[in-house]
């Protein structure tokens, strides 16, 4: 045998005389091997595990031994005490004992004993005070937490005994009582002991406690001694820790986790009920100003990029301190109003906005909740009445005052304005709280120091590049670069502000107040810029808007489809919030910034305030327009003008199977829907024309503008009944689609068929004449302005029943004459171009000046009138004159027992303005304008304002420029641009004066205004045609052509004189 070192041996090989053994495999082998090994190691885990086991239960029952010794002998003593004298020394051992082996199971009636005993003893207490200090307070600080604990796990009757051991040992009377110790060392002992409970959670043993043991329906007015004994536990560390700037770090630490523990879970009816409004009304209770720079310490504030507290941020924490500050807000401190703002920037964006509650609302299982309207002192538990609670309070007269006094003050300007702005940008994106409608935004609005130094700190406010060179944020954002998100907290509340707040100011000022005209009133002016501002301001806001429109349609950007993102969300699962959030911040941003450009854009367009003519013109953005003369090169597909949409996911239209829109296209397309005027009008007027060819090459064919037949309307109208028959036959009924080529057939007055095929030319005078029909004041549909303008009649509805039918085919002619690409000479008001561009049928009270001047002029006498208004003896009543038939309409509910005030006068104004440009003619306007979309795309029109959509119907009211015409006019027939005739021609036109140069155009093209871009757009382009040899023929045209066929008059005079006598006979096609 041979034996191992550990005792074993092993036998010696034993030979098989069977033969050689079978061959085995070397995988085999191998695996075998391995198989072996993790059996080995799996035995060596097991004997591990069970010396582990046997460790862990020999050590757990002989801890149990030793307890149970404790506690024996813990009784042998507790016997021996109760039987003889008390001793502190055999008092503070027995504490210590009990503290080694506590269990809450086995040694509840023990420490019950325990601190019965020490409250029975005060004495006992005091001498180990004196002379035990450092052992009774590290003991007693544990028992403290036991007794906390048993608070939580005890039944109601034993609640008694905790509550009060520790209501006398946090008492700095006990301490102080003969002496033992000062007030300020008590103070610091009973700091250390709830340092340690705080620690161990002793503010959510107290929640617990208020939850469990207090009933729901408790208020502040309850006197029930458990409410107040809590109140005192909860307000006692607070107040201690108040007392002395020395105990800065102990504060700090309390009132942090009085908010984490006490104030920022979910309320529920006894917190909301009865312990908030309690710690609010008490006396002395939480010091409001520690609080605040507990919660936002300077530092945090000065650093406008930290967006934090110093403990985890929600809605029933925004409610409780909103409670807590506006009892005393008007007494802190600037600093302090400064915390109290950097809390309210942070905490408002918690609270649930309009649209999440509406999808709470839809996820509550189709249970409707009465709406309730919450007073201050009411009890708040739910979300929505956290925020409807948090609104009412931020909207109070001294919440606003308060707000709106320290913006004004000089320290930390910019960290205050920053946010203020984050606040008022909260409450309109995620409220949707509106101007008017909110105190603070209403007042913020019209503070002239407000608007003017957010306005500059917007300017200033930047950061830093590269190279370390401070860059200002408004022009990474005009150049259209990204920028990062704590950037973006800076700039985006600031800008989004300024605009919603300056954009509503602008609506309440007239040209006078804006000009800074001086209208002999001494009115002062809330206009809180100059006008040399403005314009700077314009163009910095403008350029905003371009790298806004780059910024949601980058150069690159990841084509990310709609499975991508099914894929990446879980079933039941919202897409990604934060995302969805920040897509809505700058869709806002956009949004609000273009409304103020567009607002002073029009501004500028009633009457210049901007030096430089181009000044809104942006000269780097694509249009893809082809420019050469007489030819077009389209897109594949038809663009339109379309909303801004931050971080689309891809680039494809709407339709599928159109191609994607390229990024130049995407801009260009936004850029026309949301801000047109910074692309020329000329560059526009192309682009609008391109569409339309391409819209009617599909709807007519290729050979539109030919005499081929193909989809047409052919109709047959008397010339002197020509709307009643246009009417009649051309009713949606009858042809519900008139963008076919209309083929006309015109009967003169004596019922004979006029001469003449149309080609064009007839369709072209017909449309003509029909409009000019149609919009006939006689007629009764329209009225005419002091200024001769045309407005839709108010009452029509008295002429013809049914008159919304009537301006329907009325905007139908008028969107068929757009679409066709000719001029009518009708001049319309103003207000009404507005209100058929506007996507909300409403504008503003700058317009009533085209409508009524005397009543303009009168309601701003009435806004600036210094004296008393109810003199005026004005109530909210209108007395309109409906044909010489007077009626009085309200204004508003009630309005006959309303009287105009100072105070509502304002309120009044608006309401009169209403009524007369909105109210009154609205329907007529729908009707309208629903029959010029059923033509052209109402958003192909919105490329352009009021005045350009004027100059787009009836042409610019421009001289005509003979030689343009000159140049683009082309000859057949053997007429040569060198030709006598030719010559003696343009000799006569050069003479002739600019009412005959008109009607000679007319004659030529049916329209006497030129092509808005010049005779080179013309098409077909100008031509003069041989028209024979005989002298004693007349000039004739063919207007579908533009062709004018002139005789060889071999005399000038005799040319001009028949010339002028066709152009000026208005004999319409007989003389073709």
């Amino acid at each position: 045998m041979m034996l191992s070192f550990e005792g074993q041996f092993r036998r010696r090989p034993k030979v098989s005389l069977r033969g050689a053994s079978k061959q085995e495999d070397t995988s085999v082998l191998l695996q075998r091997n391995l198989e072996e090994r993790r059996k080995r190691e799996a035995e060596r885990r097991k004997l591990r595990s069970t010396v582990v086991i046997q460790s862990f239960v020999r050590g757990s029952l002989c801890r149990l031994h030793f307890k149970a010794e404790q506690r024996a002998q813990w009784d042998a003593r507790q016997k021996q005490m109760i039987a003889g004298k008390l001793d502190a020394q055999e008092l503070l051992e027995l504490q210590r004992i009990l503290l080694s082996y506590y269990d809450d199971k086995s040694d509840e009636q023990r420490l019950t004993w325990l601190c019965q005993t020490l409250l029975k003893q005060q004495g006992i207490v005091q001498e180990l005070i004196t002379r035990q200090r450092v052992a009774w307070m590290h003991q007693t600080k544990r028992l403290l937490y036991l007794c906390s604990n048993l608070l939580q796990s005890g039944t109601r009757g034993t609640m008694a005994m905790p509550l009060r051991i520790i209501e006398v040992l946090t008492d700095t009377s006990t301490y102080t009582r003969g002496g033992a110790m000062t007030e300020e060392v008590a103070t610091d002992v009973i700091l250390d002991m709830y340092s340690f409970l705080i620690a161990r959670g002793y503010f959510s043993i107290l929640r617990s406690l208020v939850n469990e043991r207090l009933p729901p329906g408790i208020d502040i007015t309850t006197k029930a001694p458990m409410a107040e004994t809590v109140l005192e536990l909860v307000l006692r560390p607070v107040i201690l820790a108040s007392k002395s700037e020395a105990h800065g770090k102990e504060r700090k630490i309390v009132i942090c986790a009085l908010c984490k523990e006490l104030l920022s879970p979910a309320y529920t009816e006894q917190v909301s009920g009865f312990l908030l409004p309690a710690i609010a009304a008490s006396k002395p209770g939480i010091p409001v100003d520690q609080l605040l720079h507990a919660l936002a310490p300077a530092n945090h504030i000065l650093e406008q990029s930290v967006n934090h507290l110093e403990v985890e941020p929600s809605p029933w924490l925004l409610h409780a301190i909103m409670t807590l500050v506006s009892p005393v807000l008007s007494t802190l401190s600037s600093e302090s109003i400064l915390q109290y703002l950097h809390i309210l920037k942070v905490l408002l964006p918690l609270l649930p906005g309009l649209h999440t509650m509406e999808m709470m609302e839809v996820d509550s299982d189709g249970e409707e909740e009465q709406a309730m309207n919450i007073t201050m002192g009411d009890s708040v538990s739910s979300l929505s009445e956290i925020r409807e609670h948090c609104i009412q309070q931020l909207n109070t007269p001294v919440h606003v005052q308060c707000l709106v006094s320290t913006a004004r003050s000089k320290g930390h300007q910019s960290a205050v304005l920053i946010a203020l702005c984050s606040i008022c940008h909260s409450l309109m994106l995620e409220h949707r709280l509106h101007v008017p409608r909110t105190r603070l935004l209403y007042t913020l609005a019209f503070s002239e120091y407000f608007l003017r130094h957010v306005w500059e700190t917007i300017k200033s406010v930047s950061t830093v590049g590269v190279t370390g060179s401070h860059k200002p944020l408004i022009q990474t954002l005009s150049q259209g670069l990204q920028i990062s998100v704590d950037d973006s907290r800076r700039i985006v509340p600031l800008l989004s502000v300024f605009c919603s707040l300056f954009g509503h100011l602008l609506l309440s000022l007239h040209d006078a107040e804006f000009y800074g005209d001086d209208d002999g009133t001494g009115h002062r002016s809330l206009m809180p810029f100059k006008l040399s501002e403005l314009e700077e301001m314009s163009l910095l806001l403008r350029n905003a808007c371009i790298g806004m429109i780059e910024l949601a349609h980058p150069e690159t950007r990841p084509i990310i489809t709609e499975d991508y993102f099914g894929a990446m969300t879980a079933p039941g699962e919202m897409p990604d919030t934060d995302q969805n959030a920040e897509i809505a911040k700058w869709t806002h941003l956009f949004k609000v910034t273009a409304l103020l450009v567009k607002q002073l854009h029009d501004r500028d367009t009633r009457r210049k305030f901007c030096r430089n003519d181009e000044h809104w013109l942006a000269r780097n953005i694509p249009l893809f327009v082809d420019k050469a003369r007489g030819q077009r090169i389209h897109q594949p597909r038809l663009f339109r003008p379309r909303r801004l949409h931050f971080l689309s996911t891809n680039m494809a239209g709407p339709d599928e199977e159109e191609r994607p829109v390229s990024t130049q296209e995407a801009r260009r397309n936004t850029i026309l829907a949301e801000i047109p005027f910074v692309i020329p009008f000329q560059d526009r007027v192309k682009i609008f024309h391109d569409w339309i060819y391409k819209d009617r090459e599909e709807m007519q064919g290729s050979d539109f503008g030919g005499f081929l037949p193909g989809k047409s309307i052919d109709i047959m109208i008397r010339r002197n009944f020509i709307y009643e028959d246009a009417y009649d036959r051309l009713r949606p009924e009858n042809e519900p689609n008139l963008k076919k080529k209309l083929r006309v057939m015109l009967k003169n007055a004596q019922g004979l068929d006029e001469a003449g095929i149309d080609g064009g030319g007839i369709c072209r005078e017909f449309l003509s004449q029909l409009l000019r029909t149609a919009f006939d004041p006689n007629r009764g549909f329209f009225k005419t302005t002091t200024d001769e303008l045309l407005y839709p009649n108010p009452h029509a509805a008295v002429l013809v029943e049914n008159f919304e039918e009537h301006y329907y085919f009325m905007g139908r002619m008028l969107g068929k004459v757009l679409y066709e690409n000719l001029l009518v000479e009708i001049p319309f008001a103003s207000f009404f171009l507005s209100k058929l561009l506007s996507r909300h049928l409403k504008v503003d009270i700058h317009h009533l000046a085209s409508l009524d001047p005397l009543m303009y002029k009168n309601l701003l006498f009435l806004k600036n009138y210094d004296g008393d208004v109810s003199d005026l003896a004005l109530n909210f009543t209108v007395m309109d004159d409906n044909l010489g038939e007077s009626k009085v309409y309200e204004l508003k509910p009630g309005g006959h027992n309303i009287l105009v005030t100072a105070s509502n006068r304002i309120e009044y104004i608006h309401l009169m303005a209403d009524f007369r440009l909105n109210k009154q003619i609205q329907p007529h306007i729908m009707a309208f304008r629903n029959g010029l979309a059923d033509v052209i795309d109402l958003d192909w029109v919105r490329m352009f304002d009021h005045q350009e959509l004027q100059v787009l119907i009836s042409g610019a009211s421009i001289p005509i420029d003979v030689s343009d015409m000159r140049r683009h006019t082309n000859y057949s027939g053997g007429y040569t641009e060198e030709h006598p005739v030719i010559l003696n021609f343009w000799r006569a036109v050069g003479d002739m004066n600019e009412k005959q140069k008109r009607q000679l155009l007319k004659f030529v093209t049916s329209c006497s205004r030129p092509p808005l871009l010049g005779f080179k757009e013309l098409y077909p382009a100008f031509c003069i045609h041989h028209g024979g040899q005989e002298e004693d023929r007349l000039p004739s045209a063919s207007t579908c052509m533009n062709l004018l066929k002139l005789p060889e008059f071999h005399d000038e005079e005799t040319l001009r004189t028949k010339l002028l006598y066709a152009i000026e006979s208005e004999a319409g096609f007989e003389l073709s």
